[in-house]
């Protein structure tokens, strides 16, 4: 076999922690803005796999479960010089065989769409990035008997549910993780927490989301819950992504948090099954679809 075929001999293993580096000099070859300490969470939180030939790792994808019933798939990164080789479907079937059966969901680029499309996954909404540093949020006021305050160690279990609820993935073996690496407020109606927003960094800054609060054609709860966190970082580079149906679009432009990007949320083996009750108004990480 000459060298060339031997460079280009791809094999598939599991990711491990010790790849945490190289995969993060990959997505950079790919523009993306994540850090290593960004990599080093999402691996925390779920599993996944790399290609690579002789000269090092060329493609990753990883994987999160949500108990029995449903996962997501993200970090699907191929080299720049190895893409349009069938190697980004062989990681996706990976992951989808480490997921088995669950409902699993993933945000597809409009490159990426037509091989997700051609495993299986259907869509079932968008999502809308904003992002940008000079905004200026205005003062806005809640209903009567609500308020925000800090979270506490008391909200954990109350946020798993609203964020499973509004979400539709059991959000038990996700969300304590998120939760070390956020700062976080709450959503209270005399005592009892009906919403929330975590802010962390990610990237070149920092992210809101989840944001989950009470669906209602009211965005005033949302838009608090955003708020509170631009106030705080005025002049901070933050992101938001959204899904398409929030109706909160416009009001971000308007507070100089422009659209920036869009992709569509694919879902494959049915849908999920969510409280029309509360509602996800912001994601915090494309990836985990949470």
């Amino acid at each position: 076999m000459s060298h060339l075929a031997e460079n280009h001999a791809i094999a598939i293993r599991q990711f491990t922690p010790d790849d945490v580096v190289a995969a993060h000099l990959l997505s950079r070859a790919v523009k993306w803005r994540h850090r290593v300490e960004d990599w080093r969470f999402v691996a925390r939180a779920g599993h996944g796999f790399v290609a690579e030939d002789t000269t090092g790792i060329v493609g990753t994808a990883l994987c999160w479960k949500y108990g029995r019933g449903s996962g997501s798939i993200g970090m699907v990164i191929v080299s720049p010089e190895r893409q349009r080789q069938g190697i980004g479907r062989k990681l996706i079937e990976k992951v989808l065989d480490e997921l088995g059966g669950r409902t699993a969901l993933l945000h597809a680029t409009p490159p990426g769409e037509p091989l997700c499309r051609s495993l299986g996954f259907a869509e079932v909404g968008t999502v809308r990035q904003h992002q940008g540093a000079a905004f200026h949020p205005p003062l806005i006021s809640l209903p009567p008997g609500e308020r925000l305050r800090p979270l506490g160690g008391n909200d954990v279990t109350r946020i798993i549910d609203l964020a499973s609820r509004a979400s539709g993935l059991d959000c038990k073996p996700v969300m304590p993780v998120l939760l070390r690496e956020s700062a976080g407020v709450a959503l209270d109606r005399e005592g009892e927490l009906i919403g929330f927003a975590l802010f962390r960094r990610f990237g070149d800054g920092y992210v809101i989301g989840p944001v989950v609060a009470p669906a209602s054609n009211d965005l005033s709860r949302a838009k608090a819950l955003i708020s509170h966190w631009l106030s705080l970082n005025a002049g901070m580079f933050v992101r938001v992504d959204i899904p398409g149906d929030t109706g909160l679009s416009e009001w971000l432009d308007e507070l100089g948090l422009p659209l920036v990007d869009a992709v569509v949320k694919m879902s494959r083996n049915g849908p999920l099954l969510m409280d029309p009750n509360v509602m996800e108004f912001a994601i915090g990480n494309q990836a985990l679809c949470l």
